[in-house]
């Protein structure tokens, strides 16, 4: 996939805005370990959801270049890769409601 200087530019501010917005929360430590756990946790976890927000970006991305230049090989990839940004977006609340 070749995408031009101005569309390289353009992920590379989405990608830079959204990995500073991702550690709003950050793991200090407290008197209590379980709660000292569970910051870093959340620490994690938003890790995890700036890296899926990122794939999310770039899948949709894939899929807008893949539309214009009518290749079906990369709107597959684009519509995967999607699902997979989805499924990392919001792997906190998948897992919360497997475990109960």
């Amino acid at each position: 996939m070749k995408m031009s200087k101005r569309t390289r530019m353009i992920f590379c501010i989405f990608c830079a805005i959204v990995l500073t917005f991702a550690f709003v929360t950050t793991a200090f430590a407290d008197d209590d370990p379980i709660k000292v756990v569970n910051n870093l946790s959340d620490f994690i976890f938003g890790f995890i959801r700036a890296i899926g927000i990122i794939l999310l970006g770039f899948g949709i991305l894939q899929l807008g270049l893949s539309l214009k230049s009518h290749d079906p090989s990369q709107r597959a990839n684009g519509m995967l890769t999607i699902a997979g940004g989805i499924v990392i977006t919001f792997t906190k609340e998948i897992l919360s409601l497997i475990t109960g």
